[in-house]
């Protein structure tokens, strides 16, 4: 209700008996939607009897009406609304707000007609009262953004157009009431208002003409080849150069993209400047053999970055790399772009904007969705809001058809695709594909939104798919009747130039200049919508050329003066004034000074927090995330530390004021759309060192697809390098089957051409010296860590200060107890926690003449170290393979034939040590894990089964 309407009713005395009707309709209003009132209205409601409004029984509420009627009258205020009047002036408020909430379920959204918007009574006049009669007559409009008074006829005409025509606007669930008036002053000033001036409709022409000219030209040169063509979503073209426009006015300077197959040619020609000859070879098969490395990918998961010019502003543009599971492209876009944004030091997200495409199936089906729109808004993920754009096929694979569903046959349980996004109240917009001014009006409406609040805003791009999944496949197998009326359907260009055309704009002769001018420029292999600028002199681009010749075994110093360390463990010890810590972790922080002064062993907490404290006093970056990493799973970290009134303290955060930082997030409950996310933060960043912590080492389970489809080949599809590291809490300690295993044999399984590294460290040293290691060293791949849980405050698994300054990491750590070599006859070859098992059953029983050896890198298998122990220990003939995990599980399946490599037939005997094979990864009993775990050391001490053939 506008200012003018509340003045009158205060003028009028508001509780004036000839009023109440009024009132109490808007009342009723106020209950189904506190925010379709105003707010002076509002707050007299939710005062009514001091309880907040809603809990008002509708009795007490009339009697405090006519209660303050009565005490008003003969106040000499007379204008009042009559009975009648004030019931219809109530009726038509209603029907604004309902047009604003349900206007788009009656919206022409479909460009084939096949769907049939339901009815809804609520969008009728009569519904509230309001008849022919009323028609002519004159009410208030509200808050609508339009004159104060308008007949309802056309307040009626107004709603239409702006909620039922070719946009459905979602927005009023938001709670937010400045993000819903924006909204609406946005959407409904404009009613009478072309959407694009003139050159802005010709230009619009021009990508539609663009879209369409390159699918039909790659239809007709490469017949038969899979390019999953933009056909029939075509508006997705002007909707990105919108994005790309709106962006450069907003002083952006980057755009990353994530999206899947559909249209994916087509975005990199004409959004992205990618040249069609270089395309064209891509589909001949045309590649230099010589400058090809690793495996390749197809080229609809390809990526590409260039910059571009656009309204006199240079913008990077980047594609991402993606593979066939889709939507897992998300998080890692979202990675990327924090990352892009934190070198910038753009906290607010300002400078880089991601844009995710997505299908309508995978948008409303797959679960990374829900978990990458939580990390939205969450504290070290947000990005300053992601335009969404869903190209929605209203179709999922080559079935689920909602429009020829029998009754019951649904594809998903909501009305909409995006409805998923309601849980983060972010406003989706519909919009009718056919109608590309339509679309860009929209598209610069999300872009503004996304610039004023800093939120995710979703595009609805309702389309169809001309040539089914692929154009080797035969839609109307399961969709007769929508390819059926695809078939006779004109193009969006076609449409679109004719409606120009008797506008006066652009004359048909003139459309057709434009598709032969673009096909043209196709045959010659130039791209006649965007050129690019290729990277030269683009101040953000980082230099990956540097890891590019690194090897595996170049030497690099990691250890640190014990002066340093001393000095870091006093400034991280220091706390803020006032500043009182739980005892118990006062305790921790106490045994660390004492480490620092060489008067107690180094445990694995203080370990680690130096090798972090290091990096960052040599200039790199450190991010951290995981559930409950800040404190640590095991209570070992305590990177931050929280004081006994409520504060927080992160030392490590506080290090370095001038340079790179320590960012520690504790964050959702998420592994897949968390690590995805960290992976693309590592693939944009290589002077930070990015971790991702899983709460248990087997919680990674539910991210495998990050691992096998990015984290294990990203390098080897796509050349892409990434340091990202992964610390799985593994060891059996009796906790069952979900807190036992990592799945170490997972890792292992995608290890080839020097892809990862897989290291099982036993000692505080060792995880110091691998953490510095894996910055220091000039080579980018990822690292994936079995960490400690028991060992974490094991009295054998600690070192000295003289290990972390004078030490690196080994990959083999032979003997440590004083046994002559000669007089070894078993060998046995360990990793992880079991050494330690082994270690103390070898002592207790006074075995002489077995030699234990711990291999702390299982990839790449280090080869020459582990052949020089058949040097020193010549005399042993049984070697012996022991892990905790089954025969079927852990290493030995992956590194059999590794261990067999130095062994001499005639010589040696080749045994394992394990627990039999079993389908889960251990027992749920405590008693039966003991005696198990008896059973595989003793085992590897003086028995083992031997290996066939040997």
């Amino acid at each position: 209700m506008t200012e003018k309407l509340i003045d009158r009713f205060q003028k009028s005395t508001p509780l004036y008996g000839g009023n109440g009707a009024f009132i109490e309709d808007y009342y009723e209003q106020y209950l189904a939607n506190p925010d379709s009132v105003s707010e002076d209205w509002a707050r007299y409601f939710k005062g009514l009897n001091g309880s907040g409004g809603h809990d008002v029984a509708h009795g007490p509420i009339r009697e405090s009406f006519a209660r303050r009627a009565r005490e008003s009258r003969g106040s000499g205020r007379a204008e009042v609304l009559a009975p009648e009047a004030a019931q219809k002036q109530a009726g038509v408020l209603r029907l604004i707000n309902y047009y604003r909430v349900r206007g788009h379920q009656a919206a022409h959204l479909d460009p084939l007609g096949l769907a049939i918007p339901p009815a809804i009574p609520d969008l009728d006049p009569g519904f509230h009262g309001l008849g022919e009669a009323d028609m002519d007559t004159v009410f208030n409009t509200g808050s609508l953004a339009a004159e104060d008074n308008l007949p309802l006829r056309r307040i009626i005409e107004i709603v239409r157009k702006v909620y039922t025509r070719n946009i459905g606007a979602e927005y009023m669930y938001l709670t937010d009431t400045p993000q819903k008036r924006w909204i609406q002053r946005r959407l409904e000033a404009p009613v009478d208002k072309a959407f694009l001036t003139r050159e802005e409709k010709v230009e619009t022409l021009r990508q539609l003409t663009a879209a369409e000219g390159i699918e039909k030209y790659l239809h007709t040169r490469y017949v038969g080849q899979k390019r999953f063509s933009l056909e029939g979503g075509d508006s997705m073209i002007p909707l990105l150069d919108e994005v790309l426009r709106v962006a450069a006015s907003h002083k952006m300077d980057e755009i990353v993209i994530g999206m899947a197959h559909r249209g994916r040619l087509n975005v990199l020609v004409n959004i992205l400047g990618k040249s069609p000859a270089d395309l064209f070879d891509e589909f001949e098969g045309n590649y230099d053999l010589e400058k090809l490395a690793g495996s390749g990918d197809v080229k609809y998961h390809m990526g590409f970055s260039t910059d571009v010019e656009i309204n006199d502003a240079r913008v990077h543009m980047v594609l991402a790399f993606n593979p066939s599971h889709l939507e897992i492209v998300n998080p890692v876009v979202e990675g990327s772009v924090k990352a892009r944004q934190v070198r910038r030091k753009d906290f607010a997200g300002k400078t880089v904007l991601p844009v995710l495409i997505h299908g309508d199936a995978a948008f409303a089906g797959q679960g990374i969705i829900m978990e990458t729109l939580q990390l939205s808004q969450a504290k070290g993920y947000s990005t300053g809001g992601t335009i969404h754009i869903i190209v929605n096929n209203q179709v999922g694979f080559t079935t689920d058809n909602p429009i020829e569903a029998e009754a019951g046959e649904v594809n998903r349980s909501s009305l909409y695709c995006t409805d998923i996004a309601k849980m983060l109240e972010s406003p989706v917009f519909h919009v009718n594909a056919d109608d590309p001014e339509a679309v860009v009006f929209v598209t610069k409406l999300a872009m503004d939104f996304r610039a004023e609040f800093n939120k995710d805003v979703i595009i609805d791009l309702v389309c169809y798919r001309r040539h089914g999944h692929n154009e080797a496949d035969e839609p109307a197998v399961t969709q007769p009747l929508m390819y059926k009326k695809i078939r006779s359907h004109p193009t969006t260009r076609e449409l679109y130039a004719k409606r120009l055309a008797e506008e006066g704009v652009m004359s048909e002769e003139e459309s057709s200049e434009l598709l032969d001018a673009y096909r043209q420029g196709l045959e010659e292999g130039r791209n006649l919508t965007r050129q690019t600028l290729g990277m030269v002199g683009n101040q953000h681009t980082v230099d990956w050329s540097k890891f590019e010749k690194a090897t595996w075994d170049e030497p690099v110093n990691t250890g640190m003066p014990i002066e340093t360390i001393r000095r870091l463990n006093d400034r991280l010890l220091a706390l803020p004034e006032g500043f009182e810590l739980h005892a118990r972790v006062k305790r921790i922080m106490d045994d660390r000074r004492k480490m620092a002064g060489g008067a107690a062993p180094l445990d694995w907490g203080f370990a680690e927090t130096m090798a972090y404290a290091g990096l960052i006093d040599d200039g790199y970056g450190i991010r951290l995330s995981g559930q409950d990493c800040g404190r640590g799973t095991f209570f070992h970290r305590h990177a931050e530390v929280h004081a006994t009134d409520g504060r927080s303290w992160c030392a490590l955060s506080n290090l370095n004021e001038e340079g790179p930082t320590f960012l520690v997030n504790n964050c959702l409950l998420s592994e897949e759309g968390v690590l995805g996310f960290e992976y693309g933060y590592a693939t944009a960043e290589p002077q930070t060192q990015v971790i991702w912590e899983a709460q248990f080492g087997d919680f990674a389970n539910v991210a495998q697809v990050v691992m096998d489809q990015f984290i294990s080949s990203g390098q080897a599809k796509w050349g892409r390098y990434c340091g990202l590291t992964m610390f799985l809490p593994h060891g059996y300690e009796g906790q069952g089957p979900e807190h036992s295993s990592a799945r170490l044999e997972r890792y292992l399984q995608l290890c080839a051409e020097n892809n990862m590294q897989v290291c099982v460290p036993s000692t505080p040293a060792q995880m110091f010296h691998m953490i510095r290691r894996q910055m220091l060293r000039a080579i980018r791949l990822p690292l994936v860590v079995m960490t400690p849980k028991s060992l974490l405050r094991h009295k054998l698994s600690v070192s000295t200060l003289d290990d972390l300054s004078d030490g690196s990491f080994q990959l083999i750590i032979d003997e440590i107890d004083d046994i002559d070599p000669a007089a070894v006859k078993r060998l046995v070859v360990c990793s992880g926690k079991v050494y330690f098992d082994l270690l103390q059953k070898r002592r207790d029983e006074g075995m002489t003449d077995v030699a234990i050896v711990r291999l702390e890198q299982l990839y790449p298998f280090p080869k020459q170290e582990y052949a020089a122990l058949f040097e020193k220990y010549a005399n042993a003939t049984d070697i012996v393979w022991c892990q905790e995990e089954p025969e079927n599980q852990g290493a030995w399946y992956s590194i059999k034939h590794r261990l067999q490599l130095p062994i001499e037939d005639d010589r040696h005997v080749m045994r394992y040590a394990t627990r039999k094979g079993a389908a889960s990864t251990a027992v749920g009993y405590p008693k039966v894990h003991a005696i198990q775990q008896e059973e595989v050391v003793m085992a590897a001490l003086t028995g083992g089964a031997k290996m066939k053939g040997r």
